[in-house]
């Protein structure tokens, strides 16, 4: 029986020296597989595997974990793979729990430019309803971990902006077509819309409030004040 050497056949995480790419990469590629991570030695790291992974973190944490209870070991178990799996990947839970909090999106709001009440309202009715949403249960669980870790907060930041940012500029139109005051503070003007909904659903400060009721209540309590 011939015993062939490892030049002779090149095994599976054997990279080929002309073209320096594992063989199993190329082919994949070539067959139009999913993507794989070429600077992992060893076994190619699956596109699939890291979206199952991040997907477990995300319902684990909706499902009402909070980010310090959280375990790699319970991640695994839903995500259906090993806990090697995981760690050949992120060196610790707080550097997966960042990259899955990167990937949390909500979907955004639809805004029709006619009337700035309703562009407001349409923006911040969602934060009223975010318990239905997969990132509304999660955002709370954030709040005490992204005022110690700076990474996360700026994940989380991420998150809002594009919300945020749409806010600004229906506010800008606003003060552009004179329907506003012009020596309004955009950023003052946002934080106080925002803030009666963030501090209300989050932390339920004001029980007796309706929260589906509060964001007629807030934009109807600022906008007479904010009108040319």
């Amino acid at each position: 029986m011939t015993v062939m050497n490892a030049t002779e056949h090149p095994g599976a995480d054997d990279t080929d020296v002309r073209t320096g790419v594992l063989p199993v990469v190329a082919a994949a590629e070539a067959a139009g597989l999913p993507e794989v991570d070429r600077r992992a030695p060893g076994r190619p790291r699956s596109a699939r595997a890291d979206k199952e992974i991040i997907e477990a973190v995300l319902d684990l944490l909706a499902e009402g974990s909070s980010i310090e209870a959280l375990s790699i070991e319970a991640v695994a178990t839903r995500a259906g793979v090993g806990k090697a799996t995981i760690y050949r990947r992120w060196p610790n839970k707080e550097a997966l729990v960042i990259d899955a909090i990167g990937e949390l999106k909500g979907a955004m709001p639809e805004i029709s430019g006619v009337s700035i009440r309703d562009d407001l309202l349409a923006l911040l009715r969602p934060m009223g309803t975010a318990s239905n949403t997969r990132a509304g249960r999660i955002i709370p669980c954030l709040i005490p971990e992204i005022q110690r870790n700076k990474e996360l907060y700026t994940r989380y930041q991420r998150i809002v902006e594009p919300r945020r940012a749409m806010m600004r500029q229906v506010v800008r139109d606003g003060m552009a077509s004179g329907q506003l005051r012009a020596d309004l503070d955009v950023e003052v003007v946002v934080a106080l819309l925002v803030a009666p909904m963030i501090v209300q659903t989050v932390l339920k400060l004001q029980p007796d409030l309706d929260v589906d009721k509060l964001p007629e209540q807030v934009v109807d309590a600022l906008l007479p004040g904010m009108l040319a």
